[in-house]
């Protein structure tokens, strides 16, 4: 967890002194797209916990508006479908103007429980944290598809590696952010890497991350409406390049020393055997491929470097 703050980051005037169960503190977001089935049942079930919900209808071809606000949701419509990560951006900035100390963002294909908002809640509310992450994997409560889990770990992975900070479950959409969190959402992203994204950045501005147990539920039919392989390779792609951006000299220059090195071991194997063209080939391939990414890696490092002191 990282508790200190970048002089970078943008405070909050709001203060954070209040209970978890004065719900006037609290406002959710959830993103839909196609989920008249799930919508108007998970809009009931977060009233129950908070003072407004708004249901960010990102160009739905059914009728997710018009359910969404027979529950008493508010309702914003995109005129046509523009990703996940635009219309939660939409949402949090009109949520931003309206001075809540904490806003809920929980995905709606109804796989979150609402009845986890006051635990997801609570850090933020006693200003213990800025964002905190429903993870499915602290406590396993839920039966989590395999493939699931290994997408999972692999984002975990890279993500961790790319923010320096370590989370268990960085693809979940079920998390509360802090009024402060709300002021330092001023950076880009698309399509499903919204999570991610957050994750990066707020580290990069060491604000405060938590993390607190969930149950996740897989049976309702929109959650298999998406291709599982487009939801992790294209964050997976976003961060590999964040990771290449950020830390260009552990990205490339570390794997190039490594891969240079195995081709020099290769050609001096073959050296002996009168250089049989297979294992030859292999041994140029992998040291010009080695150089190639030690010298991409460096002249990253030098723009990354540049751009430090240009900012400052």
């Amino acid at each position: 967890m990282l508790q200190t703050q970048d002089p970078a980051v943008k405070k909050s005037t709001t203060t954070s002194t209040y209970s978890v169960h004065n719900k006037k503190d609290l406002s959710a977001i959830i993103p839909a797209y196609n989920e008249a089935l799930s919508i108007g049942s998970l809009v009931l079930q977060t009233k129950r916990y908070v003072d407004q919900v708004v249901v960010i209808d990102d160009g739905s071809e059914d009728k997710t508006a018009h359910i969404a606000r027979l529950a008493g949701a508010t309702v914003i419509q995109l005129e046509k479908n523009q990703g996940k990560a635009h219309a939660v951006m939409v949402g949090f900035e009109l949520l931003k103007k309206e001075g809540y100390t904490a806003v809920i963002m929980i995905d709606g294909d109804g796989q979150h429980n609402p009845d986890d908002i006051p635990a997801i809640a609570e850090p933020v509310l006693r200003d213990g944290a800025d964002l905190v992450i429903g993870s499915r994997y602290l406590e396993k409560k839920s039966n989590i598809p395999a493939y699931r889990m290994i997408g999972q770990k692999t984002l975990d992975a890279f993500t961790n590696f790319g923010s320096k900070t370590k989370t268990t479950d960085s693809a979940s959409g079920f998390r509360a952010l802090s009024s402060t969190a709300l002021e330092n959402l001023d950076f880009r992203s698309d399509g499903y890497s919204i999570e991610f994204d957050m994750i990066n950045h707020f580290a990069s501005r060491n604000l405060r991350i938590a993390e607190v147990p969930i149950e996740v539920s897989y049976s309702d039919p929109n959650i298999h409406k998406r291709n599982p392989f487009a939801q992790i390779f294209g964050p997976l792609c976003d961060l590999m390049g964040t990771i290449g951006y950020k830390r260009p000299m552990a990205a490339f220059v570390i794997p190039g020393a490594f891969i240079a090195l195995f081709g020099v071991l290769a050609g001096y194997m073959v050296f002996p055997m009168e250089f049989p063209f297979i294992l030859s080939m292999l041994s140029v391939i992998t040291i010009l491929l080695g150089f190639l990414l030690i010298s991409s890696g460096l002249v990253l490092n030098s723009l990354v470097q540049i751009m430090k002191i240009y900012r400052q």
